[in-house]
């Protein structure tokens, strides 16, 4: 059983908790809805909260809110979303920062428009026009500077949520996004759109030559896969050079998908979950140009965040995935096959909370981002047993 998960107070000391007896996890600080993490090469840990804050925790301190990030469009799902570090950033200091963004210009008398599919709650009051971006800026001491755009989800749409937003460098060094459906559907099927789409890029914003579309007219450059509804998780596996992303499905239905390069991933003309008003939906079976998922969960998990573990505190998940469970409030230990296109969920741990990002520590155990309103940097070991006691 597990003891619940409070943040500690500013003021008050870090509280531990034991899961099950065999983990210990500290928090390390509380943070206002906060989405990512990411390392600097020097170990300090780069942190977004979403009302648009990029933070530095360092020597067991959250630094003051790093100035000049972009203005973010922040309400429900949308706002600063990841952080991500150039892989050279010892010699160019380049970070990126995915979050949601109006449009300059946003139209007058906008009206959002109700879907069936998405069930009985919808809010129709956002009607800003708005779309997940991604900028580039060098993180100067407590400042950022130079701060580019380098890519936007287009068309932007009125109101909803499934911006996506992860980041991820491949061993090219380009950079790989996601991009969600923005709950609009049969965007993600639009190759003229790159809404519902992994999307690849180079580290300036400018496209790579090989992209699988680059050379079509009725379709975008950027997008490296399709028929995506909400990925947020995106894992490079560097020892098979495997590209690897989750997404959230409809009503279950939660994917692990191998990533091909040009595939079609199904949705919405496919999914193992069914729509929110229980409408179905054909699974993926049902369409041989569909690539089907490694691994689906139904009932849904809510997978968010998405790394390898390589470390030695944790040894029975050397080599396996880690996911955040956020309705699963969980930590989820993954096997992944990418020769055979498998995946298998080898264990659960309840964590009593929404995990919303997983990032292994140079020493072996994990950092986690704890998903709310108050939510927190939370450090997870093994306990250690006791000198002394007997096996």
């Amino acid at each position: 059983m597990m003891i619940g998960l409070n943040p500690a107070k500013a003021d008050a000391a870090p509280a531990a908790t034991v899961i099950e007896g065999k983990y210990q996890v500290e928090t390390l600080a509380t943070l206002d809805n906060p989405w990512s993490i990411a390392a600097l090469p020097d170990g300090r840990l780069l942190l977004t909260e979403k009302p648009g804050r990029l933070r530095i925790f360092a020597d067991g301190k959250l630094s003051e809110p790093i100035a000049g990030v972009p203005t973010v469009a922040y309400r429900e799902q949308g706002g600063l979303l990841a952080v991500a570090i150039d892989p050279a950033f010892a010699e160019n200091k380049y970070i990126y920062l995915s979050f949601v963004q109006a449009a300059e210009l946003q139209p007058a008398n906008a009206k959002e428009t109700a879907d069936e599919r998405l069930g009985e709650y919808q809010n129709l009051d956002d009607v800003t026009l708005k779309g997940l971006a991604v900028a580039r800026a060098r993180l100067e001491g407590s400042k950022l500077e130079d701060v580019t755009v380098i890519w936007q989800q287009l068309p932007k749409t009125i109101g909803r949520g499934h911006f996506g937003g992860q980041l991820a460098f491949a061993k090219d060094g380009t950079l790989i996004i996601t991009s969600g459906d923005r709950q609009r559907f049969e965007p993600a099927q639009d190759l003229t759109s790159n809404i519902g789409k992994i999307v690849r890029i180079n580290s300036d914003g400018s496209l790579p030559a090989d992209n699988p579309f680059a050379n079509r007219k009725d379709a975008r450059g950027d997008i490296w896969s399709f028929g995506h509804r909400n990925p947020l998780g995106i894992l490079v596996d560097r020892a098979t050079d495997a590209l690897w992303s989750h997404e959230m499905g409809p009503k279950g239905g939660d994917e692990v998908n191998l990533i091909k390069q040009g595939a079609n991933y199904g949705w919405p003309k496919t999914s193992e979950g069914v729509h929110y008003n229980d409408a179905a939906i054909p699974k993926h079976a049902t369409d041989r140009d569909i690539n089907r998922p490694a691994l689906a969960w139904v009932p849904a998990i809510s997978p968010a965040g998405f790394a390898m573990y390589t470390g030695d505190a944790f040894p029975a998940w050397r080599g396996k995935a880690l996911i955040g469970g956020m309705s699963s409030k969980a930590l989820v230990v993954v096997s992944l096959d990418a020769a055979n296109n498998k995946a298998v969920e080898v264990e659960r741990i309840n964590m009593d909370r929404r995990i919303r990002d997983v990032m292994v520590a140079t020493d072996g155990t994990l950092y986690l981002i704890g998903d709310a309103p108050d939510g927190a940097l939370l450090k997870m070991a093994p306990v250690k047993a006791e000198r002394g006691a007997s096996n």
